[in-house]
């Protein structure tokens, strides 16, 4: 089975009970990692998730999971928080974390670039607005010239 298709079963049986539970479902992953096959969710919340946050999340997924059955392969499931460098996926992400500093990975070079850091000044029409972090001037990037895109995190 396809890991697109897999993801989209997977945030169609879980998001109504993150919707229930104030989670946000950030992103699904089913990769092959040597013999294994691995179904990861990432979760979050305000104010951050604890384990207690992946086990009930997991032991509802997972109980969900067996009653459909929709994956015919075997697989580990996972249910973690996205950490402090989680990715910024859809317009939403973009939008509640404007003014912070970000890391840009794109598939061709801008000027020279292939990975730019800055701060996300703004999300519009499909388009991150960063400041670059070393010239210090305006870039715009279509969202679909992005590999990924994700948060920078910062130690004072």
């Amino acid at each position: 089975m396809s890991k697109g298709k897999v993801a989209r079963i997977v945030t169609d049986v879980i998001s109504p009970f993150l919707d229930e539970n104030n989670y946000e479902l950030v992103d699904v992953e089913f990769v092959k990692e040597g013999p294994h096959r691995y179904l990861r969710v990432y979760i979050d919340k305000d104010g951050g998730v604890s384990l207690d946050d992946c086990q009930i999340v997991s032991t509802y997924l997972n109980q969900e999971l067996d009653r459909l059955d929709p994956i015919e392969e075997n697989y580990f499931l996972e249910v973690s928080s996205p950490g402090i460098d989680r990715p910024l996926k859809n317009e939403n992400d973009f939008i509640k974390f404007k003014g912070s500093k970000i890391q840009v990975k794109l598939y061709q070079t801008l000027n020279g670039q292939k990975i730019i850091n800055g701060i996300l000044l703004d999300y519009i029409d499909q388009q991150l607005i960063i400041e670059n972090e070393i010239s210090g001037e305006k870039i715009v990037i279509n969202k679909d010239k992005t590999a990924s895109v994700r948060l920078v995190a910062e130690f004072e």
